[in-house]
Parts: C-alpha cells; structure tokens; sequence
C-alpha cells in the first residue's frame, strides 16, 4: 500500500468533480431475468505502475456479466479518502465500488458509508482469508469490505552499491548508519532515502524501540511514552549523520526516482513499489540487482506495520446487486493470483499461496513471512487521522525545530483531543 496523507483540503475542491462520477447516475441496475445489468462504477487508488493492470482485470468483470458496464475510475491515493467522504456525505456522485485502505474500512463504516456485507455474495469464501488481512474489515462486530491485498514495509537495496561498498544488508538501523559511510566512501552516494513526508514511515522506528501509537485493549495512549521519542531520535540521527537523504513533501516519487536512478543504496518501500523500481535504470536491464530484506531493526526488535487494501461498497449505491458480485470477482482467487502474476502483490486468500506461479514469486517469498509478522495498526474510526499529528511534528524533529521528546509528547497530546475515551 502506497501510503500518504488524506488531503481532507481537497473536500471542497473537489465538490465539483466528485459529482461527475459515481453509481447514483439513475441506473437501477437491478437483475433482469436473473442477470445483472447497469454500472458498476469502481473507484481504484492503484499507483500509476499498477493502474493499467487493475483496469483490465475491473473489466474482465463484463465478460463474465455482459449486461454490466464497468466505470473503472483512478483516483489519486491523497485524494482518494477526501473525495469519498465528501460524495458519500453529499450523496451525490459516489462509486458504488471502493478501493480502500485498510484504516479507511472502519472510519467510512462509522459514517455510515459503507453496506455491510454479511449474506451478500461479496463475501465469498471468507474462510480462506488470511485473518490479519480479515480483521481489518470489521467494525462493531459486521464485515464492511473484502480484503485484496496485504503488505508491510521492507528494505529495498541496491546488491551491486552494497557489495561495491563491501557492506552486508543491515539488519539494524545502526548497521544502516555504519553501511552509508562506506557506501558513501565508494560511490558518493547516499545509503538510505528516509520518508519525512509519511508518518506510515515512523511506525518501524517506533516498533523497533519496542513501542505502538495506542493499546486499544487499555485504551491507552503509548506513543509519548521513552519509545516515541527514542524513535524519532533514531530518525534524525540518520539524517543529521548524512546517512539518510530526506524531504518533506512528495517523498514517494523522490524515494522511487532515487532508488531505481543509483542516487542512493537503500529505501524503506513495499510491494506496490515493485514494478517502478524495476523500472529504472538500476533495475531495468538486471532485475536481480533488486535486493529485498527485513526492515531494519532498532533497539528492542524489528518489525513494521500491516497495511492493504480492501473493497467495499457504497451504501447508497443503486446497483448493489451487481456491486456485490464484482467485489466477490475481485477479490476472487482468480483475480488475486493475476494480480501476484502481474504486479507480484500479496493475496489475501490462503489457497493462491499454494499456487505454483504465487509460491514461486521472489517477492512474495519474501514479504509473506514479513507480512506474518507484521504489526495490526489500530482498527478504530480515527485509525487515519492518528498520521497527522505525526506528520506535524516529524517535520519539525527533523528540522530541528522540536526535539525527538518534545515531537512524541506533542503527538500524545494531539491523540488526547482526537480520542476522548483514552488516557
């Protein structure tokens, strides 16, 4: 999962457009003689290496249903949660499909935005989902979307810089440190690009110092505590070090772009970022240059966070009978190992794991046992608004404009008026 910030300044801006699509275009849609018909208007927040893909597998859904049309719509992933709530809320111009981040199900279902989806045919086979991914989808005991994919960070390197520089893959955020200066030495270029634009980057600082935003069995708020502030002190650090490059806005292309070029060795990064690193001159000609490993560690562990994406339908929707089938055919077993095949993202369902294509991907090798053990993120209504505060003050640690403390206590004060049951 990409990830970014929700751009909730775009809610009135995009009033206008949000009106321009969506299911309620006046067609019922409802089964014919026992066959589906109307539109399905899917919104989907893929990357731009990944669009082209989902497009033809939303509209192999018309082969399977010929009396549907499939409105496949791109929304830009910071656009995406915005532009939803505010055609949702309006009731005007709303898909009647979602693709969703996984901390958007339980926010848009508090809203009342999302149908549930239990005796529907969307929720086909919901044994063989992988109950991390399946945990995601719930809120106050129903089922609001089918997961799709699943995913986690990882270290994305450079073999040829690293052995050049004679440096093994770091396995712990100080290893990265001691890797730069020899990658640094050797080459000129720098050993890591670190996301100071993203909050979901600070999560596998955080959960190396040992520490989480929230304990949601205590409804507690944890990320103030030693570990918060150790973390970010890890952060910047690296940056003040020369070890790591970073910058405060449009990290993710700046990220790719410097990776796949060779201007820098190492990137924290995940599977959706595959196809455009190998896109790049480091990786074009020679795709076993691409080097894949754990996250590295700090000073209690090494973990990252759980992350995906999840399809859902709009409440409001008027074609729910067809909406529902074509979730059920995108999140099939099917679509899923086209999607590993093509993109070599993760499924949701067990049994593709045991497919030959899908257990034979490198990169799913990899990252399944990562996304094993990756952490849940908190699946509450406010799960998405607890990355600004976050964002706000890891500018500011960075910059040196507060210290890696005083950052973690603002977050912590920040979460105090967000979450009013919490102490």
């Amino acid at each position: 999962m990409r990830r970014g910030i929700t751009a909730t300044a775009l809610v009135a801006a995009l009033a206008m457009t949000a009106a321009a699509c969506g299911g309620d275009d006046g067609d019922s849609g409802k089964k014919s003689g026992g066959k589906l018909s109307g539109t399905v208007t899917f919104w989907d927040t893929s990357n731009d290496a990944e669009k082209g893909t989902y497009e033809k597998l939303a509209k192999g859904f018309e082969d399977l249903h010929p009396g549907v049309k499939v409105n496949y719509v791109n929304v830009p992933f910071g656009e995406a949660n915005a532009k939803f709530k505010n055609a949702a809320g309006g009731n005007s111009g709303a898909p009647d499909v979602m693709r969703t981040e996984v901390a958007w199900v339980a926010d848009f279902a508090n809203l009342g935005y999302l149908a549930p989806l239990e005796g529907t045919a969307a929720l086909d086979k919901p044994d063989d989902f992988l109950p991390q991914a399946a945990a995601s989808t719930k809120f106050k005991g129903k089922t609001y979307a089918a997961p799709q994919t699943i995913d986690t960070l990882a270290l994305f390197y450079n073999k040829k810089m690293l052995k050049e520089a004679g440096v093994e893959v770091p396995k712990t955020f100080e290893d990265v440190k001691s890797a730069a200066k020899k990658i640094k030495s050797k080459s000129g270029k720098t050993g890591l690009y670190l996301r100071g634009d993203d909050p979901y980057f600070y999560l596998p600082y955080l959960y190396g110092e040992g520490g989480d935003l929230l304990d949601t069995k205590k409804k507690e708020i944890t990320v103030d505590d030693a570990e918060g502030g150790k973390a970010f002190g890890v952060m910047k650090d690296l940056v003040d070090s020369k070890a790591a490059v970073t910058d405060a806005s449009d990290g993710y292309n700046n990220q790719l772009n410097a990776f796949k070029n060779g201007d820098v060795a190492m990137a924290l990064d995940g599977p959706w970022s595959i196809e455009g690193a190998l896109q790049g001159k480091q990786f074009k000609d020679d795709k076993t240059n691409l080097g894949v490993a754990p996250v590295p560690g700090g000073s209690a562990r090494q973990a990252s966070p759980q992350g995906g994406w999840n399809l859902a339908a709009y409440a409001g929707s008027k074609n729910l009978d067809a909406s529902y089938e074509f979730i059920k055919y995108m999140s099939s077993a099917k679509v899923q190992q086209q999607t590993t095949e093509k993109l070599s993202l993760l499924p949701t369902r067990t049994s593709v794991y045991e497919v030959k294509s899908v257990k034979d991907n490198q990169m799913v090798q990899f990252f399944k046992p990562a996304v094993d053990k990756s952490v849940q993120r908190p699946w509450i209504p406010e799960a998405n608004s607890l990355f600004e505060p976050i964002r706000l003050e890891m500018q500011k640690v960075l910059s040196g404009k507060a210290s890696p403390e005083g950052g973690a206590k603002s977050i912590g004060k920040a979460y105090g008026k967000l979450l009013k049951d919490y102490k």
